[in-house]
């Protein structure tokens, strides 16, 4: 992909699309999926704002189904209490329990694409524990992953063969 910021793409793969260790500018909510769980750990390189924001977004879908399912599920068999309290139904810890894996399981590639995503607007990786300041720290992070990408960011990459 060429364009008036990045007047030369880095060199495709066979298949065509940018290799694993480059942005890739452009991606599809597929590719933006594939490469987030392939680079599941990686912190080197750099992530575009499209593989980013699509990733974002199926996060953002599957927590919501996920809590979804758990109060459909909770409403299932719930129970009132004499106190007026009510106990969520027992299939309830089925879906919160899947919503825990969800989150154990993807808490260091989410640390690994956000810290990629500041490589790409040439900003340090650490950057993104800010978002543990209390009430401005997510706002800031969310201002830092929207910068547009610099090429200066190429320092970050590390190139595979």
């Amino acid at each position: 992909m060429t364009s008036p910021q990045y007047p030369t793409a880095p060199p495709a793969a066979p298949t065509g699309e940018a290799p694993l260790w480059a942005p890739l500018y452009g991606a599809s909510i597929g590719q933006a999926v594939q490469r987030f769980f392939k680079k599941y750990a990686d912190f080197t390189g750099r992530a575009s704002r499209s593989e980013y924001w699509w990733w974002y977004l199926v996060s953002v879908i599957v927590v919501v189904v996920l809590e979804i399912l758990a109060g459909v599920l909770g409403a299932a068999g719930a129970t009132i209490n004499d106190d007026g309290t009510s106990t969520p139904g027992p299939l309830f810890w089925v879906a919160t329990v899947l919503l825990i894996v969800w989150g154990l399981g993807t808490i260091v590639p989410q640390l690994a694409i956000g810290w990629r995503r500041l490589h790409d607007a040439n900003l340090a990786g650490p950057f993104v524990f800010l978002a543990l300041v209390p009430f401005v720290g997510g706002i800031i992070v969310l201002v830092l992953t929207i910068l547009p990408s610099k090429p200066e960011g190429a320092r970050f990459d590390r190139p595979r063969a």
